[in-house]
């Protein structure tokens, strides 16, 4: 299984020229300076070795939304910024027509604490489902992530398993760049894994085949060519299936494999891993092979917000009360 490397991703996917630096000496919301390393696997956990596995991510054309599972060995990203930096890091928001009250927490957090960021990462699950760019919903939060990407904070956004359908247009409407899932780009002066998650919870069978399935590139073009109120009907029969799905299995199931963190971990060569998805929000310091690691998991934005917060190159885990 080969190694990709993303330069300069920018609103014309990998390869895209780089332009001038933001703040901090950091790539600004018209591309991103940093190296992300995105590796190409069907598997992770105790299938995850080299060498097996489609290679997802080298097949895949530029832009293209289908996503591995698992990250394969290489060396990590070379520095993105240079001089300290702050970053936030949300994940699984959820945000829903019907949910009022995430939605006007999420418009605050954008307008306040957000702005005196210099990058702002969203991994994944921003939306409780996503249909196609082409879909009326959510406009107000759109729009504020647009405002948020033309002050100068770099936007940045993987997909969830909620969400996996942004595409393009979902970027253009608000300057939040999409990044492959996972990647390893350096924060603090070190490289980190970012993913959703959603990779992790190798024990959730029924979940990991339906994902093989929804991020298949010839199955997204052939529901995203339906009707937009078919597929609005189809996500909401979907996501009624996902709650008897959560209801019928142990929660232990729903939680992340350690055998696949620990190879996530070697294969990749880092020391932390951020990730959300399991909604069990939590810093995870441990030992693997002999040297100090840690995983820290987001928290949902059902009945409160939660926020990873980078400052003077420490990670904090924050809860937002509503």
């Amino acid at each position: 299984v080969g190694l990709r490397t993303v330069h300069d991703i920018g609103p014309g996917g990998p390869g895209h020229k780089p332009t001038r630096l933001g703040r901090h000496g950091c790539r600004d919301t018209r591309g991103h300076r940093a190296q992300c390393t995105c590796y190409g696997q069907s598997r992770i956990g105790t299938a995850g070795r080299q060498g097996h596995g489609e290679r997802l991510a080298d097949q895949a054309p530029a832009g293209e939304r289908r996503h591995a599972a698992a990250p394969v060995t290489g060396e990590p990203a070379a520095p993105d910024c240079t001089q300290p930096q702050r970053c936030l890091f949300v994940s699984d928001v959820h945000l829903d027509v019907a949910a009022n009250a995430a939605q006007r927490q999420f418009l605050d957090f954008l307008g306040g604490e957000a702005t005196h960021a210099d990058t702002l990462y969203i991994l994944g699950d921003l939306f409780e489902s996503w249909v196609g760019d082409d879909s009326p919903e959510h406009g107000a939060v759109l729009d504020a992530l647009a405002t948020l990407s033309a002050r100068g904070v770099a936007c940045f956004a993987l997909h969830g398993n909620r969400d996996f359908l942004l595409g393009g247009g979902f970027s253009q409407r608000t300057g939040c760049r999409l990044l492959p899932d996972p990647v390893v780009t350096t924060l603090a002066g070190e490289p980190v894994l970012l993913t959703h998650g959603d990779a992790l919870c190798t024990d959730d069978h029924a979940y990991q085949e339906l994902r093989s399935i929804v991020r298949d590139e010839a199955w997204q073009r052939r529901f995203l060519a339906l009707p937009l109120a078919t597929r609005q009907l189809l996500a909401d029969e979907a996501r009624a299936g996902s709650r008897a799905h959560t209801t019928r299995t142990a929660p232990s199931i729903m939680d992340v494999n350690s055998e696949a963190v620990q190879a996530a971990f070697r294969a990749t060569g880092v020391r932390r891993i951020i990730h959300g998805h399991t909604h069990r929000p939590a810093v995870h310091d441990g030992q693997l092979d002999g040297r100090a690691v840690q995983r820290i998991v987001l928290g949902a934005w059902y009945e409160q917000g939660s926020c990873l917060r980078l400052q003077d190159d420490r990670f904090e885990l924050h809860t937002l009360p509503r």
